[in-house]
């Protein structure tokens, strides 16, 4: 009887499961890797879609219980969604129409601005000279090789309606293809659920189906309402505290801090920088200057570390260095917009792996 048919040989290939499964998991390895590099290129090359696709889907579950409650009223999910984007539209349009004076304004002083901040930072500028004087003479000395013959290539710069153009026509088609898939989302109503109900074989299926969608919704609902209102609130606050220190158009820079700190840590600097630089600018007082930074610094901690666990609770707080990558990630993914969603996606991740025990341990690692 040969070795490999004989017990020992069988007893002799059970006992080396190691090698076995490291030659399965190494081709393994390689396909998902290259699977995930796959997905991750076509997210970044079809961005145009994709960025009003996710947002859309963010918004209906932010108002997927304002249909319900509509159809309550027995309003038909298509005439309750054509309502909640009209709202939307009009709520967004008065507030471009508000900001639209002082942001004009604030932009034709840019120059004017730069000019006095230029002056009260002019001991900076005098040393900055000094170094690059010291540098040019550095180079004075070192170069041996006598005079040389350089030759300038002059860069043509696109003209300022080229600059503006092209990324306008980019925004309106977003913004169109977004109007239209939150219409149809919402319109839709209970769709896809129902399509989910109706493919599943057994009744147990359905209703555990049913069940995990509608804690899932609820939710991730829950969680980006609060953070909306919160937000709101910030801005409001920072709004107020920048009216009593006597900043100007203190709602321009209100609305800017709520829309900023969707964007966890990078927001809020921003934000205090570009409070900062307005309050050295307008500003006379030494001690007002630092009180604005300081204010806002304050604000920002007590949101983040006060009303923010009290209002979501700490089962939805988010591990604070996976936010940072998470975020980072998706910056470089889609820019401003992936930034802006960061945030609510993993929170969508941690509550969807909250009610999957098999994902548990995610939940674990993504939780603060």
């Amino acid at each position: 009887m040969s070795k490999a048919g004989s017990p020992l040989g069988q007893l002799a290939d059970l006992a080396r499961p190691e090698e076995r499964a490291g030659q399965v998991s190494l081709p393994s390895i390689a396909l998902n890797g290259l699977f995930v590099l796959a997905i991750f290129y076509t997210l970044k090359l079809a961005s145009s879609f994709f960025v009003p696709l996710v947002l859309a889907i963010l918004l209906k579950f932010l108002f997927a219980s304002v249909i319900r409650g509509m159809e309550r009223f027995h309003i038909p999910a298509p005439v309750g969604a054509a309502l909640v984007i009209l709202g939307l539209l009009s709520t967004l349009g008065f507030g471009v129409y508000q900001l639209a004076g002082p942001t004009r304004e604030w932009m034709a002083k840019l120059p004017q601005t730069a000019r006095q901040i230029e002056g009260k930072l002019q001991d900076l500028k005098r040393s900055v000279r000094e170094v690059s004087k010291a540098g040019e003479e550095v180079d004075r000395l070192t170069n041996l090789g006598g005079k040389e013959q350089i030759q300038r290539v002059e860069v043509r710069k696109p003209s300022l309606g080229e600059t503006l153009l092209g990324p306008t026509q980019d925004f309106l088609v977003s913004a169109g293809v977004l109007v239209i898939l939150l219409f149809f989302l919402l319109a839709s109503g209970d769709l896809f659920l129902r399509k989910l109900v109706a493919v599943l074989p057994r009744l147990e299926e359905k209703k555990l189906a049913v069940e995990i969608t509608r804690r899932i919704e609820l939710d991730v609902s829950a969680y980006l309402l609060a953070i909306t209102l919160i937000n709101a609130l910030f801005g409001t606050t920072v709004a107020i505290a920048m009216f009593f220190l006597g900043l100007p158009n203190p709602v321009l820079w209100g609305v800017m801090a709520g829309l900023l700190h969707f964007i966890p840590f990078l927001g809020a600097v921003v934000g205090i920088s570009i409070v900062t630089l307005v309050a050295l600018v307008t500003l006379d007082s030494t001690a007002t200057i630092l009180l604005v930074p300081t204010i806002y610094f304050a604000l920002n901690l007590l949101e983040e570390y006060v009303v923010l666990p009290v209002v979501i609770g700490r089962r939805l707080m988010l591990n604070a260095v996976v936010v940072l990558l998470w975020l980072f990630f998706w910056a470089w993914l889609w820019g401003v917009p992936g930034a802006l969603m960061a945030v609510p996606l993993l929170a969508i991740v941690k509550i969807v792996a909250d009610h999957f025990d098999p994902l548990a341990s995610l939940a674990e690692f993504i939780g603060r």
